[in-house]
């Protein structure tokens, strides 16, 4: 299936990156409409279940919820983990992003990570037509993420990308609009964060949430050891239960992050032995493009730029990458036919 027919007055046509961590929508010839954390809060109700808050009011939730009110993230690795709230969400996101004029359940393209299963990607099309979608397609987010970022993904010229979202990293080496390597990993932002959770654990013998670990990577980044020296003052809970402050340095990130970084690194250059010769020929010009919430990370494009050898370049909107790609591909039905999962 593609989207063939022109945009019409009855319905709409939806490009979602349904991500871990967010969901963006963008909306046929209007751009993005959403951009909203992928998080839902349920009241318990006997069997039933009451939705509470969805996106960003439902992240403040996290971790601060009675035992009545359960606070969620419906995927992990951008795969569905609890069907029944992932729809619940969509539902929400798709119903805000439509205009209410529309008469016709509007076409959705959704994008999905490359080392997604088939099963796995039939669930999110079972997902997306029961949140109120007409037509569902899928389609690979690395190839979204690259057409949003500007490579030429469609010509036959190598083009590197890494995708580095919260639930996933996607390597992947494109030509002609196809994926000819690449490499899926479930280590990106989420992991980061744990690993940051497992230095205060073991550094320090405090308890910290997600949440916390979050702001500590995104203000000390992956502390280089010849960048700035930063500091950051947290809170975090003692065994005993008494919270304890602590200040951290660059030097904590570093060591903190090491891990999920050389992970990443390390997928990158087993993708780039994979690559065929003229292709390699065209990345060593072009170098690598980084997308995604994660790439942001401070000082990661220059670690990754010392290992690998290449120029690298964050893309001018790495949060919107994916989506900006798949609104691309509305427009373009022939090149959508033969990017569809």
């Amino acid at each position: 299936m593609g989207f063939e027919n022109p945009l019409s007055l009855l319905t709409q046509e939806l490009a979602i990156d349904l991500g871990t961590a967010n969901t963006v929508v963008a909306v046929r010839g209007q751009g993005v409409v959403l951009d909203e954390p992928s998080v839902l809060a349920i009241r318990q109700r006997g069997k039933a279940h009451e939705v509470v808050a969805v996106g960003a009011g439902a992240k403040e939730m996290l971790g601060r919820t009675p035992d009545s009110i359960r606070a969620v993230r419906p995927l992990s690795g951008s795969v569905i983990r609890d069907y029944d709230a992932a729809e619940a969400m969509l539902r929400y996101f798709i119903a805000r992003s439509v205009s209410k004029r529309s008469l016709v359940k509007p076409r959705v393209l959704v994008c999905v990570p490359f080392g997604i299963t088939q099963e796995q990607r039939r669930a999110v099309q079972e997902c997306a037509r029961s949140a109120g979608a007409r037509e569902v397609v899928v389609v690979h987010g690395p190839v979204a993420a690259a057409l949003g970022a500007g490579l030429p993904a469609h010509q036959p010229l190598g083009n590197l990308i890494c995708d580095v979202g919260a639930g996933t990293t996607e390597i992947a080496v494109l030509s002609m609009g196809g994926v000819v390597t690449s490499a899926s990993l479930t280590i990106a932002g989420d992991a980061m964060d744990q690993a940051i959770v497992a230095h205060m654990a073991k550094e320090y013998g405090i308890e910290i949430g997600e949440r916390t670990a979050e702001i500590i990577k995104i203000e000390l980044g992956c502390g280089l050891e010849h960048g700035p020296q930063r500091s950051i003052q947290v809170k975090g809970r003692q065994k005993s239960g008494i919270p304890k402050p602590v200040t951290l340095t660059s030097a904590d990130a570093r060591h903190a992050l090491e891990g999920p970084i050389q992970a990443i690194i390390t997928a990158l250059g087993q993708t780039f032995e994979r690559t065929p010769p003229e292709l390699s020929a065209d990345i060593l010009d072009a170098g690598l493009v980084l997308t995604g919430g994660a790439a942001q990370l401070a000082g990661l494009d220059e670690l990754l730029g010392q290992a690998s050898g290449l120029p690298v370049v964050l893309a001018h909107q790495p949060l919107l990458s994916v989506v900006l790609g798949a609104e691309l591909l509305l427009d373009q039905p022939a090149l959508l036919r033969s990017l569809i999962a």
